[in-house]
């Protein structure tokens, strides 16, 4: 982008971010943004990205700070404001918005009010504040009437909840707008109304976006430029058209290799070495380390094993009770054989994690029946056999919430492997260092808090925890959706090789371009009943009811 241009908003210079140790983790970071531009900034976990979206507002994690650079927003540099006057400008000419809104958002708050307190903090508080929200909520497509003003925000459902945190960033009317991860979680509708929200943002108020993702099929339909990082360093940045086209240094080649396809059947492709541990040495970034593994399919990977290793029949279950009880999976039957990868999907309150919480004993079912290897399993895990609880795992979309921040990963993975008496002592943390090594994270690592850690890597750990047990069957609830792709391909040929070994994979999943790449066999649900269920190649390919036909049309899918 020409510097000669008048329509640029936000300029960003050198920016450079350490560690209170002298580690650099973003590194000389440049580039600038123009009205109504999205720029996507695409790379693995660890790589820089939320640092440096966070540095863009004077932000750093705790142990980290600006060392170097500018932040230019119509022509004031931010990094040389005050503490207070960083704070005025936050949420008045740029504001953020966090990956995961139950996090940010006030629990006993109601939803209006938050989005109030916006325009409080910056003392535009007026009679006309009340219209103002109402117009916020109705253009990030949520209704505006007072009673949805006043719900709380765990009665939202995730896409709402977004909308929200978007809703409360363009209260202010700023003119640039952060975004990190905004679509992590979401089932690929609400995922496609939101991609539909920022475009449409971006072009009637001219508004521009800095959106950090994973999502390279995503970023692919929206952002008008694209920047690719590595280890804290730009490698790659231009137009998206011709980023995506070229695909010129290698790193961004290899990211494109990583990326399930929704309608051709590929293999995977992982990237080895580790994107948050790399050094650096005199000469810039080395990229020995990044060669490709071998390829490896690992679709149709189930076991020629037909006898079942877990049978649901005729699965009810609801939530509340007495009168108030609402009944949100109806009648669900299907059987998994060993080393079979079963998907499930549909829509944000479709019953596919009720579902999975059901397998594992964390829901108890009003009706129906679970066999395990033939034998009756209890519907509450409390109520099972230590056998049978470690022989369902279980591993939740969320491992802010999953892991304990004041454990370590080594109290983290030890508790599972001394619960169920497979190792204690000094054995327990050796043990603990090798499910680290299966899941791509070094055993330096051990000694660090889940808040040291980045959202992916935070995943990983979560998946290490599940395999310290050894289960036969494995309930995957959107376990990759915090993951990049690379990362992503990592952990499907780790849960692969395991297949192989007879682990089954209950793999609830909003992502289907890695439902076609990696399942055996895929259930659709909707409103708590399977609506479809079949072969992947004949479920993706030739869908025969119309709620699967509409979650195909709305899934992003990477174009070459």
């Amino acid at each position: 982008m020409s510097d000669t241009r008048t329509d640029i908003v936000l300029r960003v210079d050198g920016l450079t971010v350490s560690t209170d140790a002298g580690r650099t983790i973003v590194d000389s970071v440049s580039f600038q943004l123009a009205e109504g531009e999205i720029l996507g900034v695409v790379g693995e976990s660890g790589c820089g990205k939320t640092t440096t979206a966070r540095a863009l507002l004077g932000k750093v994690r705790a142990g980290s700070r600006i060392t170097g650079g500018a932040v230019i927003l119509d022509g004031q540099d931010l990094l040389t404001l005050s503490p207070e006057a960083l704070r005025r400008v936050r949420g008045e000419r740029i504001a953020y918005v966090p990956q995961d809104p139950m996090s940010s958002l006030n629990p006993r708050m109601r939803v209006g009010a938050q989005v109030a307190e916006v325009l409080r903090v910056h003392h535009r508080a007026s009679e006309a504040t009340a219209q103002r929200i109402q117009d916020t909520f109705a253009e990030v497509g949520l209704p505006n009437a007072r009673d949805f003003l006043q719900r709380y925000p765990f009665e939202l459902s995730g896409g709402q909840q977004q909308r929200v945190l978007i809703g409360m960033a363009l209260v202010g009317r700023p003119k640039v707008v952060v975004l990190d991860e905004p679509t992590t979680g979401l089932d690929v509708t609400t995922q496609a109304r939101i991609l539909e929200l920022l475009r449409g943002l971006s072009r009637t108020h001219s508004l521009a976006f800095v959106y950090v993702s994973h999502d390279l099929a995503a970023v692919q339909t929206l952002v008008d430029s694209l920047m690719v990082m590595y280890d804290g360093k730009v490698v790659e940045r231009g137009p998206a058209a011709e980023v995506f086209r070229s695909r010129s240094h290698e790193y961004t080649q290899m990211l494109f290799d990583a990326v399930p396809r929704l309608h051709v059947k590929r293999e995977l492709h992982e990237l080895t070495g580790l994107a948050s541990t790399h050094s650096r040495g005199p000469e810039g970034l080395s990229f020995r380390s990044l060669s490709r593994e071998p390829q490896i399919d690992i679709s149709a990977q189930g076991s020629d094993e037909k006898t079942p290793v877990l049978e649901a029949s005729d699965l009810v279950a609801s939530y509340g009770r007495g009168n108030k009880a609402v009944e949100v999976l109806h009648g669900a039957s299907f059987e998994m054989i060993p080393g079979e990868c079963l998907a499930v999907v549909g829509e944000s309150g479709s019953g596919k994690s009720t579902l999975g919480r059901c397998i594992v004993g964390l829901h108890e079912l009003d009706s129906g029946s679970l066999l395990l290897a033939g034998e009756s399993l209890a519907p509450r895990a409390r109520e099972r056999s230590r056998a049978q609880r470690r022989d369902i795992q279980i591993v939740f979309q969320n491992p802010d919430r999953s892991l304990n921040p004041r454990h370590t990963v080594a109290q983290a993975l030890m508790r599972p492997l001394k619960l169920f008496g497979t190792s204690e002592g000094a054995r327990a943390r050796a043990d603990a260092g090798e499910l680290l090594d299966r899941v791509r994270l070094p055993t330096s690592y051990l000694d660090r808090y889940p808040g040291e850690l980045s959202g992916g890597e935070k995943q990983r750990v979560a998946i290490a925890r599940a395999l310290a047990a050894g289960p036969s069957v494995i309930v995957c609830d959107e376990v990759t959706s915090a993951l990049d792709v690379s990362v992503q391909a990592s952990v499907m040929m780790l849960l692969d090789e395991l297949r192989q070994d007879g682990l089954a994979l209950l793999f609830i999943t909003h992502n289907l371009a890695l439902v076609n790449t990696v399942a055996d066999r895929v259930l659709v649900v909707n409103k708590g009943q399977i609506v479809e269920t079949g072969d992947t190649a004949s479920v993706v390919g030739d869908p025969q009811h119309h709620y699967t036909r509409e979650l195909l049309a709305a899934a992003p899918d990477l174009v070459d």
